[in-house]
């Protein structure tokens, strides 16, 4: 039900509506409307309940109250176009509304508007739902999924893997989580039906991963790889979980990656950027290479072919696929610091500091963003 995610009642009203908006000016038609829309929503009659309101905001457009329960009704009743309909109205009069974001979100997701889910979503997050924990809970999982189901695969990593530090596990996580250990951007109701037994055994690896629960995340993934060596994908998620306890096995499970998907170009950037932080660049140099040649407008990509070729003594060369990877990632910290690095070898002194204080400011930004209740 509804007020299991979002409070109809006083509370969350206060957080959104202002007095006045709460108590509307006296007319007799519109406040019999009023008053009966609220019987019949607190005596659960939804469907009579959506068109007292409806009728009231037709004499009353602006009222936000009843704009409030029309979406929210909606919602219940399941008629998410209509919901959508509703909270975009809402919306207009008051746009830094979080719950009514994650509401219109939520239905717009049900009716396969994924992207706009997702903007939805992620906006309600930002904006803060008024210490409404369910609604929030509700937004994140819907956001995660939207997020893999349109293909944002590595925000989708970052959703995840708070779902997994912070939920219980059930099958429908793990199925979710499978998908995008194995790259594939669908809903766990579009999962072909040979392949979900290892959607599932791929999901409970990941799960376990981004729980943190490594002895169990470890043998979890062995067995995944062994039962299926030649799956694209499951070496790279297995050689990533080793990339912090055991740096040569972690190597050995990306290689077998790239032996199995010669165009996985995240693999090729793990093998790069691991031997780049062992200083082994000329080896590095080969993958950084293949994954700017698969992907020259990932940012990531033009980082580790700029650095290897820098490391190298090709400062021209490796400046401009640094400047690239800024004008590609203008808000990431790491590749301003890397291109400051590069002036300053190249004796380009005022662009490095220039560099240097931007990688300061954006790294600021990042510890109060991170500090953010």
């Amino acid at each position: 039900m509804i007020e299991k995610v979002v409070s109809s009642g006083p509370v969350l009203l206060t957080l959104l509506l202002s007095p006045a908006a709460v108590r509307p000016a006296p007319s007799e038609g519109f406040d019999a409307l009023a008053a009966e829309a609220a019987a019949a929503r607190e005596a659960g009659r939804l469907t009579e309940a959506i068109t007292l309101y409806e009728r009231a905001l037709e004499s009353r457009p602006d009222w936000e109250e009843g704009g409030w329960y029309l979406g929210t009704l909606s919602y219940e009743a399941g008629r998410h176009a209509d919901c959508v309909l509703a909270f975009t109205r809402f919306l207009e009069r008051k746009p830094q509304a979080g719950p009514a974001r994650a509401l219109r979100g939520l239905c717009a997701f049900e009716e396969g508007g994924y992207e706009s889910a997702v903007e939805d979503l992620q906006a309600a997050i930002q904006l803060g739902l008024g210490g409404n924990d369910e609604l929030l809970r509700a937004t994140r999982s819907r956001l995660a999924l939207g997020l893999l189901k349109t293909g944002q695969l590595e925000l989708a990593v970052e959703a995840y893997t708070h779902l997994a530090r912070t939920s219980p596990e059930t099958p429908g996580l793990l199925d979710e989580i499978g998908l995008l250990i194995l790259r594939s951007p669908m809903l766990p109701s579009e999962i072909p039906e040979d392949r979900r037994e290892l959607v599932r055994a791929a999901g409970r690896a990941g799960y376990l991963h981004f729980a943190l629960r490594g002895e169990e995340a470890e043998k979890a993934y062995a067995g995944l790889v062994a039962a299926h060596p030649d799956e694209p994908w499951i070496h790279y998620a297995y050689g990533v979980f080793l990339l912090r306890s055991d740096g040569e096995r972690a190597l050995s499970e990306l290689r077998r990656e790239v032996e199995v998907n010669p165009d996985n170009v995240m693999a090729h950037l793990e093998i790069a950027f691991e031997l780049i932080l062992r200083g082994e660049t000329t080896a590095a140099r080969p993958h950084a290479e293949r994954a700017v040649a698969l992907a020259p407008g990932l940012f990531a990509a033009q980082n580790a072919l700029g650095r290897v070729l820098v490391e190298s003594g090709d400062l021209a060369e490796g400046i401009r696929h640094l400047e690239e990877a800024v004008r590609l990632a203008p808000e990431s910290p790491e590749m301003h610091f890397a291109l400051g690095r590069a002036y300053s070898r190249a004796g380009r002194t005022a662009d490095a500091e220039k560099a240097r204080a931007e990688f300061a400011r954006l790294e600021r930004l990042r510890r109060e963003e991170r500090t953010r209740p």
